[in-house]
């Protein structure tokens, strides 16, 4: 709480502790994937990839949470490096699709791995039905705040 007694008791704020999860689900993340030479957001554009091939660029940074600029300096790595393969000219327009490569593929095998077993340790202390309540609400959340609801 601040000092003038107006402000937000921080272990009793929502927004503070999805945040704190965020980030300590992040460091879990980036943890067993840097042993696999990977990062968060390389991980985030290879399973965008593996789910939707032929995205854009501006596609993947929305999906990734990054700038377009950040993730077309990854894609340009990712090409260069063998993991996703981009035509020389747009089909149509300036969309440069993207799609994995097997080595992309295999990589990305490895990875889901690494990340699925954070998930399952975050959620380990968790009913079958308390996960599915926690899906639940911020999937809500989620709506309520894209869709602008304030409280309705």
């Amino acid at each position: 709480m601040s000092q003038d007694g107006a402000g937000v008791e921080l272990n009793k704020s929502l927004g503070y502790l999805l945040k704190e999860t965020s980030s300590v689900l992040r460091a879990a993340m980036e943890e067993v994937l840097r042993p696999l030479g990977m990062s968060v957001t390389r991980y985030a554009c290879l399973e965008l990839l593996a789910q939707r091939p032929g995205l854009s660029n501006s596609e993947l940074a929305r999906g990734a949470f990054v700038t377009r600029q950040s993730m077309n300096v990854l894609l340009q790595a990712l090409e260069r490096e063998g993991y996703v393969t981009r035509p020389a000219e747009a089909p149509t327009g300036k969309v440069l699709p993207a799609r994995l490569t097997p080595r992309g593929q295999r990589s990305l095998e490895k990875a889901t791995v690494a990340v699925r077993s954070v998930e399952v340790r975050m959620l380990a202390g968790m009913t079958e039905a308390e996960q599915s309540d926690a899906f639940r609400i911020l999937q809500s959340m989620i709506r309520s705040l894209r869709d602008g609801n304030e409280g309705a």
